[in-house]
């Protein structure tokens, strides 16, 4: 059973979410706060953290952070009753893959947390289906061609989850380093080429540009 660790400040709320959890045919674990699930990661390593925002301590964006600094791939789901954009793009700077926002419907949860793990399972294949294209990192070719190496970095990155919202600043970091010295502008040449190289209505997939966050992936239904 694929482990989940539930950290939230609000017991009620644990309860809540490890019971659909477990009804649902997962493993979870809890914690009150950041600093408690990074000493819980110590003895369990989970496949999935359920996170809460705003907590004492350490709050959902340190532990986020954390969390990425050792568990790359690691999803992380971000519970938050927040809804303004500028929650969503701290979150999503710091590594968050998903957000939902409270009150939330169970059954949405557990969606959520499927998707999550069918993506971070694909990411570990290091092979990536999208559309009509495959995205090979073993090869580090798409359709066993070549493309140029920072291009293919940033399909493969975005095409591992495909819709999920990656913020320019993230994007930038993971493809170009945190000592780049250029600015976004590159990044959006990069996705423009990608969009020339890979027309939606031949590749099944397009790069959507989410306004005021970043870029997502979308295969085509």
């Amino acid at each position: 059973m694929p482990k989940i660790l539930v950290v939230d400040d609000d017991p009620n709320i644990r309860e809540l979410v490890c019971a659909l959890l477990k009804k649902d045919g997962f493993e979870p674990y809890e914690a009150r706060d950041g600093r408690a699930a990074l000493a819980k990661m110590d003895d369990v390593v989970p496949e999935l953290c359920v996170v809460d925002l705003m907590m004492p301590n350490m709050d959902g964006y340190e532990l986020t952070r954390r969390i990425r600094k050792y568990y790359e791939n690691m999803p992380v789901l971000m519970l938050t009753a927040k809804a303004e954009l500028s929650a969503k793009a701290a979150g999503f700077d710091a590594g968050t893959d998903d957000y939902l926002t409270k009150p939330f419907e169970g059954d949405e949860l557990l969606m959520r947390v499927r998707a999550l793990l069918r993506r971070y399972n694909i990411e570990a294949s290091n092979i990536v289906q999208v559309g009509s294209v495959t995205v090979d990192k073993n090869s580090y070719t798409v359709n066993n061609e070549n493309i140029p190496m920072k291009e293919f970095e940033l399909l493969f990155k975005l095409a591992c989850s495909p819709s999920r919202t990656f913020s320019r600043d993230s994007l930038i970091e993971d493809i170009w380093g945190y000592d780049f010295e250029g600015n976004e502008r590159t990044l959006d040449v990069h996705i423009g080429r990608l969009r020339e190289r890979f027309p939606a209505e031949t590749s099944g997939f397009k790069i959507t540009t989410v306004r005021g966050l970043g870029y997502r992936l979308e295969v085509a239904t």
